[in-house]
């Protein structure tokens, strides 16, 4: 007959795991940009966790970092296929967080698009090192390659996504003041009060992933933007967006709506120098399904 389980062992298997559960969704969703993917890599970890002798792990959490990265590099694999076919720009799915205050990284929407550029090995030793504050020595183990390769990959990465950084983050509070006041004019469709919010160099981006209406290619300049806010406001009049929250979005000030086909979207801004110089928005339904899970740690609350 099978061996039942030993609960003791479950019970501490979770019990050393279950602290380091959050820090290991992080690391996941920054390789994948995918919380359900994040998520369900986390929890492969957890069962070859649960399978490990634990009693020869020094380091729990280094183990389990090295884990979910090795599985997290094998979903890359297919994941870089996927987004290769993806109809219209890919964005990440959307990670709310609440404003003012909340614990996480410096790592915004911005920046996870320039790591989509990286190899895979660059994106994991930038994280790993940059990110998570992981000793080379450390990223070494997990990459199976030598300190020195690992500190070159951090390099190249870190010239990569540089420029991607803000030089001059906006306060939370204004982030949430522009987000609400783009909010407004752009369901009214106000062109003037759309002009003073937006760059001249202003990108918008939609993703509808092929199952919502989007824009299949980015969309460049203050003026070509205004008008497709100004137009989808008198398209949708009267009604249009109705705003559920104004939220961080991947670290970005931005705002959840309902829209008139009775779905969620989320916008989220990069903003500089007080005015709008990117737009995302997420449509695509199988982005934001996590949003309106009860319970779970990367939903609208």
């Amino acid at each position: 007959m099978p061996r039942p389980p030993d609960q003791s062992s479950s019970d501490d298997a979770a019990a050393t795991f279950a602290p380091l559960r959050a820090r290991l969704v992080r690391v996941a969703y920054r390789m994948l940009g995918s919380v359900a993917e994040a998520e369900d890599v986390v929890q492969d970890a957890y069962l070859r966790w649960h399978r490990t002798d634990r009693a020869q792990v020094r380091d729990p959490g280094g183990f389990l970092i090295r884990t979910v990265t090795r599985l997290c590099l094998d979903v890359l694999k297919s994941a870089r296929l996927r987004r290769e076919t993806y109809v219209g720009p890919w964005l990440p799915e959307p990670l709310i967080t609440a404003l003012p205050d909340d614990d996480g990284d410096d790592i915004t929407l911005t920046l996870m698009l320039a790591l989509e550029r990286l190899s895979p090995l660059e994106r994991a030793a930038f994280l790993l090192h940059d990110v998570f504050g992981l000793g080379f020595d450390e990223i070494a183990r997990t990459l199976d390659r030598d300190a020195a390769a690992c500190r070159q990959l951090a390099a190249r990465a870190r010239g990569h996504v540089r420029a991607e950084r803000p030089r001059f983050p906006v306060s939370q509070e204004r982030g949430h003041a522009i987000a609400g006041a783009f909010f407004e004019a752009s369901r009214s469709g106000d062109l003037k009060a759309l002009t003073a919010l937006l760059a001249d160099d202003v990108v918008f981006y939609g993703d509808g992933g092929g199952k919502r209406p989007a824009t299949l290619n980015p969309i460049y300049g203050l003026a070509k933007v205004a008008r497709l806010f100004e137009g989808l406001a008198r398209k949708y009049a009267p009604g249009g967006s109705a705003l559920v929250a104004i939220r961080r979005i991947d670290g970005l000030p931005g705002f959840v709506t309902t829209e008139p086909d009775g779905l969620i979207q989320t916008s989220a801004l990069a903003i500089e120098n007080d005015r709008i110089v990117a737009i995302y928005v997420v449509r695509n339904p199988d982005k934001l399904r996590h949003l309106l899970l009860p319970g779970n740690p990367a939903a609208l609350h």
